[in-house]
């Protein structure tokens, strides 16, 4: 009980200090939400500032909040800076179309989104005193290809870059920057910079115009970069160059991530001492199941899903495989249930009609308040984390598969009371279901290695909440139920919406 005061204490003030710091940063700039067309856009700058526009691009899955350290370090550096949700993504309604093999397909289409938005932006801010663009990931592409065509880009900064429009003279001004551990964007910026007889970390600039940069920031990945203070001082000491901007000294940048990822998890501890403290009774127990139900129901889901549901789709869903993610679960789930109902453990689901109403109001209300509070923290300084609109369909027809998979889970591991061992089978069996769905239809299932990462998350959070809550309360249901909430939220606010054709 006292671990469990300390923790909700401590994880309050840890969160709240956060939150207090990233509000500050931005104290000093002016921030103003548009909606251009079906593009929702974010305008920051100093006041009064004239400095170049920067129009600021997000990757697949990403929003304009992903973007937010560059974009807030770049508008109080001076410069006036726009960031946008392609579409697809975010809060932009308009799904993503096209081929997305083909440049003249998707590719095309978020070019001329991005079109769009420098020629408001340009008319927002009057006649403009230069223009860049920053891109990453996906987004590097975009905006290397639409740089090339639009003469009014002075210079281009991409990170986690790859792009085959790439050549020895265009795009006459380009930064390029990876993270220290993505290996193959490094090979694929040397090649770019071989081409011109440079090297990674070589910085060229010619009297012509003509500038070009591979540069590597140190200790990072593909997600790593977008909080790096070594990628946001190069990309502001390129612009200033490219602009002709002198300063007394360098900018001062905050360690965005680090602060973003103590508030998160203050947020956890304090909701992890919440689901101790929260919910009183006389201590319980979760029945045991036997060894060879077990394994059964841990393993021989994992291995039966991803082979039925082989080629199997919902299409009338607009989220990016959200159709089959909302099979998978729904079936990997029902197996392990079953396997548990017949081998004579549905009681350790259902143990009574009493504990079962406890349950459910428990993992209903508790997951409401945790979803909500570590949602609104995430949409603010992580990434988009709304799943309403056009994301509803989706998040309910995932969440049909993610209670029953989610229930599953928590009763395999004994609403977190299991052994560490346990706990981290039935986790890896289920993320190895999801890998084998990868291998038997790589083309079609592509997508899914991008969800690794958001379920790797959810169990470190959500798992840890939630796992505090079933354990204190037994409660296996009630675990089960705020998973299934959370997951299916996460996963339907997360993909992209898209429309083929």
């Amino acid at each position: 009980m006292i671990r469990a005061v300390i923790g909700l204490i401590l994880g309050a003030l840890l969160a709240l200090s956060a939150v207090i710091v990233l509000e500050r940063d931005r104290a000093d700039i002016v921030q103003q939400q548009m909606l251009w067309g079906d593009t929702p856009v974010t305008w920051m700058q100093r006041p009064a500032s004239t400095g170049p526009v920067i129009i600021i691009a997000h990757g697949f899955a990403g929003s304009r909040q992903l973007m937010q350290a560059y974009q807030i370090s770049l508008a109080k550096a001076g410069y006036v800076t726009f960031s946008f949700d392609f579409e697809g993504h975010g809060r932009n309604r308009q799904p993503m179309r096209g081929d997305v093999t083909a440049i003249d397909g998707t590719t095309r289409y978020l070019m001329q989104e991005l079109a769009r938005v420098t020629d408001r932006a340009i008319d927002a801010v009057g006649q403009a005193n230069g223009l860049a663009y920053l891109g990453h990931s996906m987004a590097s592409d975009i905006i290397i290809r639409q740089a090339i065509e639009d003469p009014r880009v002075a210079t281009t900064a991409a990170l986690s870059v790859f792009s085959l429009a790439i050549t020895p003279d265009e795009p006459r001004s380009l930064l390029m920057i990876n993270g220290q551990w993505e290996a193959g964007l490094r090979a694929a910026a040397q090649s770019v910079m071989q081409q011109i007889g440079a090297s990674e970390g070589d910085r060229i600039r010619d009297v012509t115009g003509f500038a070009r940069a591979a540069l590597v920031a140190p200790m990072t990945e593909h997600v790593g970069i977008l909080y790096s203070r070594a990628a946001i001082a190069e990309v502001i000491a390129w612009y200033d160059a490219e602009f002709g901007i002198t300063r007394a000294s360098p900018p001062s940048i905050a360690p965005y991530g680090a602060i973003i990822l103590s508030g998160f998890a203050g947020i956890v501890m304090a909701l992890g001492g919440l689901a101790t403290l929260g919910f009183s009774g006389k201590p319980r127990r979760v029945l045991p199941i036997a060894p060879r139900a077990f394994w059964l129901a841990a393993l021989l889901p994992a291995l039966i899903t991803p082979v039925v549901l082989r080629g199997a789709s919902l299409p009338f869903l607009p989220v990016i495989l959200a159709d089959y993610l909302a099979l998978h679960l729904a079936l990997y789930g029902g197996l392990a249930i079953a396997i548990l109902l017949i081998t004579g453990h549905g009681s350790v689901i259902f143990p009574t009609p009493r504990r079962v109403l406890r349950s459910l109001w428990i993992g209903i209300g508790f997951g409401a308040v945790a979803l909500g509070l570590m949602g609104l923290y995430l949409d603010r300084y992580v990434g988009s984390f709304w799943a309403g609109g056009a994301r509803l369909l989706p998040f309910v027809m995932i969440l049909i598969g993610a209670l029953p998979a989610m229930i599953a889970d928590a009763a395999l591991i004994s609403a977190a009371r299991a052994p560490i061992w346990k706990r981290i089978l039935v986790r890896f069996a289920f993320l190895a279901s999801l890998g084998l769905a990868v291998a038997l239809d790589f083309d079609r299932m592509l997508f899914l290695i991008l969800i690794l990462p958001v379920i790797l998350l959810f169990y470190a959070s959500f798992g840890f909440v939630y796992g505090r809550l079933g354990r204190g309360q037994a409660a296996v249901l009630g675990m089960g139920l705020a998973l299934g909430l959370s997951l299916a939220w996460a996963l339907a606010a997360s993909f992209p919406l898209f429309q083929a054709g």
